[in-house]
């Protein structure tokens, strides 16, 4: 699911491209795209775009009359940008044309189960906000107050968009790997300098990516992915740590996975996996050196 760094880069480019244009009209593809049926699709239709704002990890496009479109991208929704406007929705996984003045942007979902979804919103957009602190602008305080607020684990509660805005599966690993911290740690038992750690971690990691993805993308962004080259941990189970060398590791409940150095950020212990295989077995290693032995074990 595209995160803050994405959905930034996202922002900046419609923006140059659909500042002050006009919305002609708006292809459907798919009848479930569209989530709400008051004010009608069709009343955006020659508006002027006036900005684009982030609800999380929404893209809200505010054109004139109060009138919002909020698009949300879910997990593999992915945006297009042509200059010129396509005889119908392209192949299978076009969802939508949204045809300007200026271009068209195509949205896309390459996905069997259509979670995408567009609302047509007159006047507040407050019903999408989902109360999460924004982190580029929080202070240290506000920032410890939204973690601590519950004691969950570290990765559910950066991950929560309850309590922080547009962090996600990814860019949490990413963030976690940086401050040094265990992703199943109480948020509610970090010390003073863990918080600092964590408050550091979680601003410049995610400045980082933003500038990084902005220096390598001067188009408009045509390859959004949670896997990006450069990652030190998410997306690199069994690879080296780039900082210590030991094989990253992971976590695995529902569709998602947790990756994560044990060495670094748990001190060489491993962390139960939630994997079937693991339930199976009480003699699962629980440290790195254990889990070696284990394999020799396998292998012979």
């Amino acid at each position: 699911m595209p995160e803050l760094p994405d959905i930034s880069l996202y922002l900046e480019r419609l923006e140059e491209r659909l500042t002050g244009a006009t919305l002609e009209r708006i292809v459907l593809a798919s009848p479930f795209l569209l989530r709400s049926v008051e004010p009608p699709l069709a009343d955006t239709f020659g508006k002027k775009v006036l900005a684009f704002q982030r609800l999380g990890k929404r893209i809200v496009f505010d054109l004139e009359d109060d009138l919002h479109l909020v698009l949300h991208l879910m997990i593999a929704g992915r945006l297009r940008w042509a200059d010129k406007t396509p005889a119908k929705v392209p192949g299978k996984i076009g969802l939508a044309l949204f045809v300007f003045s200026r271009g068209t942007l195509i949205l896309t979902e390459a996905s069997s189960k259509k979670r995408a979804s567009l609302n047509v919103v007159h006047g507040s957009t407050a019903a999408f906000e989902r109360g999460g602190l924004e982190p580029l602008t929080a202070t240290r305080a506000e920032f410890v107050g939204a973690l601590t607020r519950e004691n969950h684990t570290l990765k559910r509660s950066l991950t929560d968009p309850r309590l922080f805005s547009g962090i996600g599966n990814a860019y949490s690993d990413e963030i976690l790997f940086a401050a040094k911290l265990s992703p199943i740690k109480q948020s509610q038992k970090l010390s003073e300098e863990e918080l600092s750690r964590l408050y550091v971690a979680t601003q410049e990691t995610l400045r980082m990516w933003i500038a990084r993805l902005r220096e390598e993308t001067p188009g408009f962004p045509e390859k959004v992915t949670a896997f990006r080259e450069g990652m030190a941990v998410h997306g690199r189970y069994r690879k080296p740590c780039p900082v210590c060398g030991t094989p990253v590791q992971r976590i695995r409940y529902a569709e998602n996975e947790t990756n994560y150095c044990a060495k670094c950020q748990n001190a060489g212990r491993l962390l139960a996996d939630r994997g079937l295989s693991r339930l199976l077995h009480s003699d699962w290693p629980k440290t790195l050196e254990e889990l070696e032995d284990y394999k020799a074990v396998r292998r012979q």
